[in-house]
């Protein structure tokens, strides 16, 4: 998430440093995205044409399917083909003043901006904010009792989920507040209640855009929380008071103790993204996301904001035997904008399979609108991309917000 304001620099390709001085305006929330063509994949074929499809698990004023369903999981665990040593937790650790270089997409320039100016494509219509923001699904229920072999999930909106793994409840991108800088607000209420929470273990930050990196949430939790972020975001933690802040460049990985002697492995991993908070800070910070493993070889996946490209199959080789995978499905349109950094609901699906994954939670729709498509549609087209790809029904948890699953 960006500030609405003039952009500096502008990064035009991997590989390259960031040129500065030209300003650039930046358009609302995430939106701005970054241009270019996804290398080696064509988008989809356009929209599925099919007709609106209720969202299942329950909608606004609707009951949920299950709040609480327990699967279980293939009894082989594969292990992890590659894994780096576990580095310790809370060292502080230098960078490289950029990391521009991990770019796999340029970033927008002064034509990209004016044209998203020009064509105002980066807000739904009328019509479809009027019909289908009634419909979004939002049916809370109880959180699931973790103990040491429980993996659940509770998508609390956007890309906040509370993890329960090995006996730790863990906080993905944790976004509690009603109202971001430079976005509209919240559609559907925050899915599970602050005073609700059991005490948070840890908590993992994809990238610093401000929909993912939110500081009043995050001032809500003890500083004593364990905090995995990025490489170069270790002293914007700091700063706030947080004791425990551990650094990860892609690749690496932590190990946090549980309950019953157990410990639950962070490993940080590539996205096809981007960073930036403020005029001067553009890619100072790594983004990605993160595979949680517990003792037994339960693994979770949480990809953060994202584009499609070839990351996805390498950590499938790096982490095989992915149970779940949460993946992001909106803030999409108008492709040409957004493609290199948000996956489509199609895409999401080809993620899932890139990645191993034996089952797929949809994210990053269905809270804050930060693009043009309709409320409903991301999740009309992954059900249908889903279906289209032939994986089992069973194996799509599209939750609606504030609802819970279990694997057990």
């Amino acid at each position: 998430m960006t500030e609405r304001t003039e952009r500096t620099g502008q990064t035009e390709r991997a590989g390259q440093t960031e040129r500065t001085g030209q300003a650039e305006r930046i358009g609302e929330a995430e939106r701005i995205g970054q241009t270019g063509e996804r290398a080696g994949r064509s988008e989809r074929a356009g929209r599925s044409g099919r007709p609106e499809v209720p969202p299942e698990g329950g909608g606004s004023g609707e009951a949920a399917h299950t709040h609480l369903l327990t699967i279980s999981p293939p009894p082989s665990r594969p292990r992890p083909a590659e894994r780096s040593e576990a580095h310790p937790l809370g060292a502080k650790r230098l960078w490289p003043r950029s990391f521009a270089d991990r770019l796999t997409s340029p970033l927008p320039g002064v034509r990209a901006m004016a044209r998203m100016a020009r064509e105002g494509a980066m807000r739904p219509s009328a019509v479809a904010l009027r019909e289908e923001i009634p419909r979004l699904p939002f049916a809370p229920g109880p959180l699931p009792e973790p103990d040491a072999d429980t993996l659940a999930v509770t998508w609390a909106g956007h890309a906040s989920w509370v993890v329960r793994i090995g006996g730790l409840t863990v906080l993905t991108d944790p976004v509690w507040s009603r109202k971001i800088l430079g976005t509209p607000a919240r559609v559907t209420p925050v899915g599970v209640a602050w005073q609700d929470l059991p005490k948070i273990d840890a908590v993992v930050i994809s990238h610093n855009h401000y929909d993912h990196l939110d500081a009043p949430t995050l001032k809500r939790l003890p500083r004593d929380t364990y905090l995995f972020v990025p490489a170069g975001l270790g002293d914007w933690c700091r700063r706030r008071g947080f004791t425990t802040v551990t650094e990860l460049d892609w690749w690496e990985g932590a190990e946090l103790p549980a309950p019953w002697g157990a410990k639950v492995r962070f490993d940080f991993v590539p996205a096809h993204h981007w960073s930036k908070r403020t005029l001067t800070d553009t890619c100072r910070s790594l983004w990605g996301g993160w595979v949680l493993t517990d003792r037994h070889g339960q693994r979770l996946y949480f990809a953060g904001d994202t584009g499609y490209g070839h990351w996805f199959s390498e950590i499938g080789r790096r982490y095989p035997g992915i149970d779940l995978a949460l993946l992001p499905i909106g803030a999409y349109d108008p492709r040409w904008m957004l493609r290199p950094v948000h996956t489509d609901p199609e895409e999401a699906v080809l993620a899932c399979q890139d990645v191993g994954a034996r089952r797929m939670a949809p994210m990053h729709w269905s809270t804050f609108l930060l693009s043009g498509e309709p409320p409903l549609e991301p999740l009309r087209r992954v059900r249908a991309a889903w279906a289209d790809a032939g994986r089992p029904r069973e194996a799509l948890w599209d939750l609606p917000v504030g609802a819970s699953r279990v694997l057990e």
